[in-house]
């Protein structure tokens, strides 16, 4: 059975799944929600003029290879950004 042309690209390209799973890997790696990390790939593609999905995903490994290599830990920056500093230690909100 002979596949048409379009046919074959459909089932070339990567599913919404495998984008996702992509950005999935990027947020684990940075440290940010899903959501931030899709909004992060889909904003450089539309800058580069991406708009397929294997296209997407492409970045999206490129950004986790970007992010993987860098010298900063974004995990102990973010727990640096977080922790109290001086008087502000033993503030406590009220309900």
């Amino acid at each position: 059975m002979m596949l048409t042309s379009a046919a074959a690209v459909l089932m070339a390209s990567p599913s919404p799944q495998v984008y996702s799973a992509a950005c999935g890997r990027l947020a684990s790696v940075l440290g940010i929600s899903l959501a931030s990390a899709r909004r992060r790939v889909d904003i450089q593609a539309a800058r580069n003029g991406i708009r397929d999905t294997s296209g997407k995903v492409a970045l999206a490994q490129k950004l986790l290879d970007e992010a993987e290599s860098s010298d900063q830990d974004n995990h102990t920056k973010l727990t640096s950004l977080l922790e109290a500093v001086g008087s502000d230690e033993h503030f406590m909100v009220e309900d």
